[in-house]
């Protein structure tokens, strides 16, 4: 299923009771099963346009609509949160559960999805371990795989794997590729990581500061399956130096202003 995103702007107001643009006009659209990341220095909005994708907040103007047959019993979005976001009382398993319940899912029926994306996702054996059990890259496993059971039409991505160490990022990158390879889930990934962004994408939309409106969108030319030793190819960095001459601006002044700009690598 397609997601279209058009025209969308978010304003809300601030603890002083200034209206705050997060959004201005934002048009994109991921296409069936196609992986898009979307980047931007720290307030561009990225986080707010995914939630506004989810139904998580509304848009103050604009619209986000899907195009395709929509599969009964199945949602349209569901999200994967850089916070984990898992209950500690529940178990890897129950965890993954939660979605389906809340859905109706019937007891089987809900028992053979959870086993299937908690096996995709590398946890076999760690269904009864509790979040306090497991390292922070098994529960962002957890957390992917409670996404993915209710086989949404677009899977959203909030900066999944930005609380975790390098390494482990890493390689969660190659597993969650692996997993969309598998699945050919459409995604709509948010980074501030050019390179985590080259890597992993299709394409990149590439956001201003605010408020967020869409800078371009660089196509990733780079085959697939994707491999780390591909950061040296002329194309990744050619996508990366394209990336950064579109926000080296808007990182300068983000630093000015004490906010986080994207990282380079």
């Amino acid at each position: 299923m397609r997601v279209v995103v058009e025209r969308v702007s978010k304003t809300y107001t601030d603890r002083q009771g200034r209206d705050v643009v997060a959004l201005s006009q934002v048009d994109l659209a991921v296409e069936r099963e196609e992986f898009v990341a979307l980047l931007g220095p720290s307030g561009c909005g990225k986080s707010t346009l995914l939630n506004i994708i989810g139904g998580l907040l509304p848009a103050s103007s604009g619209r986000v609509y899907f195009e395709g047959e929509p599969r009964e019993g199945r949602p349209m979005a569901a999200t994967v949160f850089q916070e984990f976001a898992l209950f500690p009382w529940r178990t890897a398993r129950a965890n993954v559960e939660f979605g389906l319940e809340e859905l109706g899912v019937s007891g089987f029926e809900r028992a053979e999805r959870t086993r299937h994306y908690l096996d995709m996702a590398g946890l076999a054996g760690f269904e009864g371990k509790y979040p306090h059990q497991l390292s922070g890259g098994m529960r962002q496993r957890v957390g992917i795989a409670r996404a993915l059971a209710v086989e949404p039409a677009v899977l959203l991505l909030d900066e999944p794997f930005s609380a975790l160490d390098a390494q482990t990022r890493t390689l969660m990158m190659e597993e969650l590729l692996g997993i969309w390879a598998r699945t050919r889930q459409s995604i709509l990934y948010v980074t501030h990581n050019i390179q985590e962004a080259v890597f992993m994408a299709d394409r990149v939309i590439v956001l201003s500061r605010r408020p967020g409106e869409v800078l371009d969108t660089v196509p990733i030319r780079l085959p697939r399956p994707r491999e780390e030793h591909q950061q040296g190819d002329p194309a990744f960095i050619q996508a990366s130096d394209r990336i950064w001459g579109l926000i080296k601006s808007q990182a300068q002044a983000a630093l000015l202003e004490g906010d986080a700009v994207p990282e380079r690598g």
